[in-house]
């Protein structure tokens, strides 16, 4: 299950989801790294070809010591899964829903009059700005949770929910104006995973990362 945090330079969109019947679908196993044993991220080009993995660290913004090597969660010995919401240690739970992706663009120019320039002492307004794609990030169907972020899951408290993540991200992301571009974020997030979660959980357990399910009634498949 990938970290799904803001990351300081994407530029988010609504994220494309299809509602679909996903409760007694096996988990797509996600991809994790055999050095570290923690979650992966996947990056596109706008080919569809995967071009970057990114470490739950690199999401946030922070730095890591290694280049990933990515493998299935399985082939991982005891790997390390935190709550995909808070970052907490030992998610203890896998809730299941559509896939996200998101795309992120860069500033290719800038573009201002040249008068406004030199009466605004080189303070001119930026009259259009110009982008282009820079890679598309999948999320991924399986979202871990704590059991603190699972609360707010399980009684669809969705802004309950953004405001314990917001409590756990670094100062960067939610310092002055920053606190709501990053809401406005998780909200469209968030909100497309309450919208299409499919029926049941996964208990984490040793030797079940993907999760033990149960039917919405607490029984056992």
């Amino acid at each position: 299950m990938p970290p799904h945090s803001p990351h300081p330079e994407e530029s988010a969109r609504l994220p494309e989801a299809a509602a679909l019947d996903v409760s007694t679908a096996p988990v797509p196993e996600s991809l994790y790294c055999r050095r570290c044993r923690r979650a992966l991220n996947i990056r596109f080009n706008n080919l569809g070809i995967i071009v970057e993995y990114l470490h739950a660290a690199e999401q946030r913004g922070q730095r890591s010591d290694h280049r990933p090597e990515p493998a299935p969660i399985t082939e991982i010995s005891d790997p390390i899964i935190e709550c995909d919401f808070c970052s907490a240690p030992d998610a203890a739970w896998i809730y299941r829903c559509a896939n996200q992706i998101t795309d992120a663009r860069r500033v290719t120019a800038q573009v201002i009059a040249v008068g406004d320039y030199q009466s605004q002492h080189h303070a001119a307004q930026v009259r259009r700005t110009d982008t282009e794609h820079a890679f598309t990030q999948a999320w991924g169907e399986g979202w871990s949770a704590c059991d603190g972020c699972a609360d707010f899951i399980e009684a669809r408290d969705l802004y309950g929910l953004i405001g314990r993540v917001v409590e756990s991200l670094p100062a960067k992301l939610t310092r002055g104006k920053h606190l709501m571009r990053t809401r406005g974020q998780l909200h469209e997030r968030y909100a497309d995973v309450f919208d299409t979660l499919a029926p049941g959980r996964g208990r984490i357990a040793p030797g079940h990362p993907l999760g033990i399910w149960t039917h919405p009634a607490g029984e056992a498949p």
